[in-house]
């Protein structure tokens, strides 16, 4: 598995290690005790509850040993990383878009902390990509599927 370097914010890190400490502590648990059960009903060759709960706990395993990985590293972004006369990962930037006259929020986060939902993009997403180093006043091109947005730079907070 390759180390990349994962980028969080001190919400992501707390996000992702609060998810680690409940999975080893309540669904490895709760996995056990179905596993237990599951075995109590016998023959276990044609068991869909044992097979079924041990195929959950492989995908418990999986998702703890990623979350350690990418916490093993992580580099955090905290507010003396971001300023406000770039954009930045951790920056929330307040954009036009050109073409519909319609005002969008988004702040720019690590691909591991996006959540499109929540107005948090990637920076390795296109729009991400393309707001990374813009100004105020910028007017930005973005390469999407559909051809190129247009977008202006309103504002950028931390």
């Amino acid at each position: 598995m390759l180390n990349k370097e994962i980028i969080l914010t001190p919400e992501g890190v707390t996000k992702l290690e609060a998810e680690l400490n409940y999975l080893k502590t309540v669904r490895r648990r709760e996995i056990a005790q179905r596993i237990k059960q599951a075995i109590a009903f016998g023959d276990l060759s044609e068991n869909s509850e044992y097979d079924e709960a041990k195929n959950e706990q492989a995908f418990i395993e999986g998702r703890i040993v990623t979350l350690e990985n990418m916490l093993k590293n992580v580099r955090v972004i905290d507010d003396e990383d971001i300023t406000t006369d770039r954009v930045s990962i951790g920056s929330t930037v307040k954009i036009l878009d050109i073409e519909f006259d319609e005002i969008l929020e988004y702040t720019i986060v690590g691909s591991a902390e996006a959540d499109p939902g929540q107005n948090k993009i990637s920076n390795e997403s296109p729009v991400g990509k393309a707001l990374i180093g813009q100004q105020i006043g910028d007017i930005v091109d973005v390469n999407v599927p559909d051809g190129v947005i247009k977008f202006k730079i309103l504002e950028i907070k931390k």
